[in-house]
């Protein structure tokens, strides 16, 4: 997909806030530090639209990015985050809760992971809740950089068993090094209907 004009729209904490219209909405779940906001950077080949840092749990609001006025990609706090406070945490929760539920504008969700590790009780919590909302989803794994390539395969089967799935799309993914973008975007583009 050629991009032009990506932008960020708002950061909303409440249902009034979220952007009007009907446009399709891709939505980015995952834990804290697992590159959502770097997948976004290199899916729109830009190299700070989306605010990225190494400090955990920096996105604390739902972050809605423009898409040349076609879709946003939108992008949820992360979970799992040990540094936040109790409060903190309750309080992302029900963004992310009262987002998933009553937005009618989710075209696709996008379960991050990383490539590297199990999924953390977190991600199995968070991938159970997307199982409930009957939503399309798919499950990326982030950071395939960070392994050799032989073994790319093997880690995202391995992700698949343990999260007791056959029928859903995995794909790899590696924000650093840029690769398996074309295929997420096959994959995106199957569920805008542009």
């Amino acid at each position: 997909m050629i991009v032009k004009n990506p932008k960020f729209e708002i950061s909303a904490v409440s249902e009034k806030q979220y952007p009007k219209g009907k446009l399709p909405e891709i939505v980015l779940v995952g834990k804290s530090n697992v590159g959502k906001s770097s997948f976004v950077n290199t899916m729109l080949n830009r190299k700070s639209l989306a605010r990225t840092s190494n400090t955990p749990g920096k996105t604390r609001q739902i972050n809605f990015y423009n898409i040349d006025e076609k879709f946003y990609f939108v992008d949820l706090p992360g979970y799992g985050f040990s540094k936040m406070s109790k409060q903190e945490k309750v309080i992302s929760g029900k963004y992310i809760e009262e987002y998933l539920n009553k937005r009618e504008n989710i075209s696709l969700i996008i379960l991050v992971l990383d490539i590297r590790h199990n999924p953390t009780e977190d991600d199995f919590l968070m991938f159970d809740y997307i199982l409930k909302t009957n939503l399309p989803f798919i499950v990326l794994t982030n950071k395939a950089d960070k392994i050799a390539v032989t073994k790319v395969d093997t880690e995202v089967e391995r992700i698949k068993k343990s999260l007791g799935i056959s029928y859903s799309t995995i794909l790899p993914f590696s924000a650093e090094r840029k690769i398996y973008i074309d295929e997420v975007w096959n994959e995106v583009e199957k569920y805008l209907k542009l």
